[in-house]
């Protein structure tokens, strides 16, 4: 579906953004999920950005690519919140705080790559995810973002031996 937001306010623009959310939140939620490993995050990911479209007039570059627009969106938006995890420190009742990030904290493999993530740029966190979770080919993913295939598959491949750098250097920081 090509979304056409018409420039019309109110009802018109809340029934299309109801049919490009029914459309497109299986991808930004999976998306989202990828780079926090917390469904709550997840989902306060797809509420904010649709808040933020309902709120504000409509960006151009949703007008005219609705998939990346989301797609982009939830890998910033989600990265804005791992990197604020880390930042916070809690004061009071730090179990019941830390419980939604516990299925993160249980795994260290998951907790060492949603770290790494952290720490690579939001377009290549964007290539990681598309090829890797939602197995989408160099090629489709040119097309959905805008890009040459080359310059895909060079970002791609930059990006899987940054990650690889940064996950070994937190398992050697983890061993005692």
């Amino acid at each position: 579906m090509q979304a056409t937001i018409p420039s019309a306010s109110g009802e018109a623009l809340a029934q299309d953004l109801e049919a490009i959310f029914r459309e497109h939140a299986p991808l930004m939620y999976r998306t989202a999920f990828s780079v926090t490993g917390s469904r709550q995050d997840a989902e306060d990911v797809l509420q904010t950005i649709f808040l933020r479209l309902l709120q504000r007039q409509v960006p151009f570059e949703f007008k005219t690519g609705p998939k990346a627009y989301l797609y982009r969106a939830s890998v910033n938006l989600a990265l804005d919140i791992v990197r604020s995890r880390k930042r916070q420190t809690f004061t009071h009742d730090v179990e019941i705080l830390e419980a939604p990030a516990r299925v993160v904290e249980d795994d260290p493999i998951r907790r060492c790559l949603l770290e790494a993530f952290a720490q690579l740029r939001p377009k290549a966190v964007e290539i990681l995810i598309l090829h890797y979770e939602h197995n989408y080919s160099d090629a489709e993913i040119a097309k959905m973002l805008g890009k040459s295939r080359g310059t895909i598959a060079v970002t791609l491949y930059r990006a899987r031996a940054r990650l690889k750098r940064l996950m070994l250097r937190a398992s050697s920081e983890e061993k005692p």
